[in-house]
């Protein structure tokens, strides 16, 4: 998940490289403040303007978690924060297995909205309307999904995408040489 986090306050990011323990900032070569936590395992960039960015949580529960510890850290060390964050996600990247083979090239002459140039890439490029997404699928059934802003918007498009491919007959089993173990 990528999701921005509100304080509606001025840092001093200066004062937050003297105190807190293993951050990262160099206004030189980034105006930002880089604070990485082990537990949740995410990056957040901070900057001056009290908005940060938040990288790496697995869910909505972990980004939330993720961000209170990293508000409970800045006071433990003495940062004056004010105010309840705001947070927004603004993209989801996931992965999903459709276990399926799925044809490709039948899927890109029937599904509108997408790109299948297999020479170049050799996923198909599906464009969602909705949920608005977009999904790289692969002849193995695996996709990654990326543009949502909800968990279940995710839920949506891969169940859309499978009962769409299989309206189309794009899909077949796996036959037992070709499944993985």
């Amino acid at each position: 998940m990528v999701a921005t986090v509100t304080l509606d306050q001025n840092l001093d990011l200066y004062a937050m490289e003297r105190s807190v323990p293993n951050v990262e900032y160099d206004p030189d070569q980034f105006p930002g403040l880089i604070f990485r936590l082990e537990a949740p395992k995410v990056t957040s960039l901070i900057f001056k303007s009290g908005k940060m960015v938040v990288t790496g949580a697995k869910s909505t529960d972990e980004l939330i978690k993720a961000v209170k510890r990293i508000i409970k850290t800045l006071k433990r060390y003495g940062m004056n924060l004010t105010g309840k964050p705001k947070i927004q996600i603004q993209n989801i990247v996931a992965s999903a297995n459709l276990h399926v083979i799925v044809n490709l090239d039948k899927a890109a002459f029937l599904l509108e909205n997408n790109m299948y140039e297999p020479e170049q890439f050799p996923g198909l490029i599906y464009r969602m309307e909705d949920p608005r997404v977009v999904l790289l699928i692969f002849s193995s059934g695996k996709m990654v999904i990326t543009g949502a802003k909800r968990e279940e918007e995710v839920h949506k498009a891969v169940k859309k995408i499978f009962d769409k491919l299989v309206e189309l007959d794009c899909v077949k089993p796996f036959e037992e040489e070709e499944l993985e173990f």
